[in-house]
């Protein structure tokens, strides 16, 4: 199997999932909400927030879907390195307000793992031979 072909299945994977937890987050976000590793969740109604985060969620896998159809593999790269801030940053927020640290560095901080070691083999993947003289 080559380097392009296990690099194409982890990105789509990658997409699908997080496409998936953004539609979980905008139709049952009560049911959701609980695994994402805070400790408490805002008072009053903050339904609005989690289909906030939902719609981020989707609109991230979207990208990554959007890059792959249209074969734009070494942007597909940067925008995935780019992207694994976002779990980072979740996994952050997470630690920060006395969260569950197994959500935090288990599902967040291993995203964000994946997602650098994945940007990084598509473009080394995709870069350019060097020109011999």
């Amino acid at each position: 199997m080559s380097l392009k072909t296990v690099n194409t299945v982890l990105a789509t994977l990658g997409a699908l999932f997080i496409f998936y937890i953004g539609v979980s987050y905008v139709l049952i976000p009560e049911a959701t909400a609980p695994s994402f590793g805070l400790p408490t969740w805002p008072s009053g109604d903050g339904g609005g927030f989690l289909v906030l985060k939902g719609i981020r969620d989707i609109v991230t896998g979207l990208i990554l879907v959007v890059l792959m159809v249209t074969r734009q593999r070494r942007a597909l790269g940067w925008v995935m390195l780019a992207e694994a801030v976002i779990p980072f940053g979740d996994m952050t927020n997470i630690l920060v307000h006395d969260g569950s640290t197994a959500a935090a560095f288990g599902v967040h901080g291993l995203t964000a793992a994946t997602m650098v070691v994945v940007g990084l083999l598509i473009l080394r993947e995709t870069r350019k031979a060097p020109v011999s003289a």
